[in-house]
């Protein structure tokens, strides 16, 4: 499920999967969300907004100071931690 009330200033856990035919492969970050909002991919045409394709996309930073940028599809799990 994607979670699309995250805002900046959240600690959460995010938990992507990538599946495949014989296995799956999960990865989990945890971190501080500095930004989250939807934007368009580089050159992928649909028919959606502005004809592109719109993905949720976050920036987190993780607690070793790391910043990653996600972002989240269908197989996207996110988990709102205390701060």
């Amino acid at each position: 499920m994607i979670e699309t009330d995250v805002r900046p200033g959240m600690r959460i856990k995010v938990t992507q999967r990538i599946e495949s035919r014989d296995e799956n492969w999960d990865t989990q970050i945890v971190g501080t969300i500095l930004s989250a909002e939807p934007q368009t991919t580089g050159s992928w045409f649909t028919h959606a907004k502005d004809s592109k394709l719109w993905l949720l996309r976050i920036e987190i930073q993780k607690d070793d100071g790391e910043i990653s940028r996600l972002i989240l599809d269908r197989c996207t799990r996110i988990e709102v931690l205390e701060n």
